[in-house]
């Protein structure tokens, strides 16, 4: 008959050189801690603000390309309703790639500026 200690964690009987629980996994020299769920850290929300501007402008101003009879140039950013020549079109490719990029961008930019306390 082997000497038993029960776990901190789920209250299953532990050999006393075991070092983790057969039951639940939890280190057997952990102290019991009371029920206290973790907060997820807050975002911060001035980047996300900026991120969400960013994106406005990017739908507002989304790259063009030349019409498809031209020969292919990229005509860069001019605003959603002023199309930079007649017929030019705006590049689904680059325009996925820019939003992409500035979201990922925001929130790589909010994780690091994140609120800590």
């Amino acid at each position: 008959m082997s000497v038993t200690k029960p776990c901190s964690s789920c209250g299953y009987g532990l050999a006393l050189n075991g070092r983790f629980c057969p039951k639940c996994g939890t280190r057997a020299d952990r102290k019991a801690e009371p029920d206290s769920q973790s907060q997820p850290e807050p975002l911060n929300l001035r980047i996300l603000y900026i991120m969400v501007g960013l994106l406005l402008l990017a739908v507002l101003f989304p790259p063009w390309q030349t019409p498809i009879e031209e020969t292919p140039e990229f005509l860069g950013f001019h605003f959603l309703f002023s199309p930079p020549s007649e017929g030019a079109l705006r590049s689904p490719i680059l325009h996925s790639i820019q939003l992409l990029t500035i979201a990922v961008g925001g929130l790589y930019f909010s994780w690091a500026f994140r609120g800590k306390e």
